[in-house]
């Protein structure tokens, strides 16, 4: 009896033992549109680990982007934490148009993501230097938003088959004229935009990453095009002469290198459903070389907590839109969907990728 004792107290104390898992976050300061923060902290994470903030598509949730995405995974291996905030709209889309998110410390949805970080900096004594934020589709959109409107929080952003900083602006939750491609600037007045979300800004912008696919049907890739101009003239660097490696980071795609700064990823024939590269991700920021995790058995993440969590496990959300017509902008498909599956008249069930379709 005793030694079986012994071998329950040697198990209690492992760190595997601690089986981290994704937390919801009630209370992490100012949250200006009631959007939702989840967390990932591995067991085993360095000293002052790094925070990457991983947002989900319309219609999407936390849960699902981090089932969906391998940034769980990765963060165990090389202890860093990941957000995954959930958008407070009734379509799960991110707010990248107003006014207010559109702003540095203006208010919005980036405010709030952007508290969140700051949050999870203070309480698990992250690194403010190693900040980087990542997304699809709509959370591709707020990837630009938090480059543009908050360099002084994020050091790196990668972008997955969104559009460029502003070309949601003014618009609501949708942008035709954006979506379908037809806006189109000079790379001074994409780089205006940006320069003028945080007028004051004089420090080192982020580097940033964008991953589009040539057959994106809900985002057309003219879009890549324009932030393509967008961030070259932000950088200052040529948009005629980048350094191109092909089939990287996976055969049948080309990254256009165009400095330290920037780099472009094209999907040859790839959809709006473009498969999330997350170890290029990680590599790009330098989170896969981050030293060695720490961990502390038998104890809670953070004993000193600035704001006390809820440390809820999440469950998989069940669809409310039942079987009846889906409106526009709603989910109408997807893995592990359970509702509606027809459009309301004047929009069509299209899918954007394996977690999800959407009524447009």
């Amino acid at each position: 009896m005793k030694f079986l004792t012994a071998l329950l107290a040697i198990a209690v104390a492992a760190p595997g033992a601690l089986a981290a898992s994704l937390q919801r976050v009630n209370n992490f300061g100012s949250n200006p549109t009631n959007a939702l923060m989840y967390i990932y902290v591995p067991d085993q994470r360095q000293a002052n680990p790094p925070v990457l903030v991983a947002m989900h598509y319309c219609t999407g949730t936390a849960q699902a982007y981090f089932s969906g995405t391998s940034y769980k995974q990765l963060a165990d291996q090389y202890g860093f934490i990941v957000i995954y905030p959930e958008a407070p709209d009734s379509g799960k889309c991110w707010d990248v148009a107003s006014a207010n998110t559109l702003k540095h410390n203006a208010g919005g949805d980036s405010l709030s993501i952007v508290n969140m970080v700051k949050y999870t900096l203070s309480t698990y004594s992250g690194n403010a230097s190693r900040v980087f934020a990542t997304g699809t589709s709509s959370g591709a959109m707020m990837t630009n938003v938090l480059m543009g409107a908050y360099p002084d929080v994020f050091a790196g952003g990668a972008a997955f088959a969104g559009v460029p900083y502003g070309c949601f602006a003014g618009n609501g939750m949708w942008n035709s004229q954006c979506a379908t491609g037809q806006l189109s600037k000079t790379a001074a007045a994409w780089g205006d935009a940006v320069r003028n979300a945080y007028p004051g800004f004089t420090g080192e912008r982020p580097k940033m990453a964008i991953y589009h696919g040539t057959n994106d049907e809900t985002l057309n890739y003219n879009n890549f095009k324009e932030a393509v101009k967008q961030w070259t003239n932000v950088f200052g660097y040529s948009e005629s002469s980048p350094q191109v490696l092909q089939n990287n980071p996976v055969s049948g795609w080309t990254k256009s290198v165009y400095g330290p700064k920037f780099m472009a990823i094209s999907a040859q024939g790839v959809s709006h459903n473009i498969a999330v590269q997350a170890n290029d991700v990680i590599a790009y920021f330098g989170l896969n070389s981050s030293g060695t995790p720490t961990s502390t058995p038998g104890t809670s993440p953070t004993s000193t907590p600035v704001v006390t969590p809820t440390s809820t496990p999440v469950n998989t959300p069940t669809p409310t839109s039942g079987a009846g017509t889906v409106p526009k902008w709603g989910q109408c498909g997807g893995q592990g969907w359970t509702g509606g599956t027809v459009c309301q008249a004047g929009s069509t069930c299209k899918a954007s990728n394996q977690w999800y379709s959407q009524c447009l």
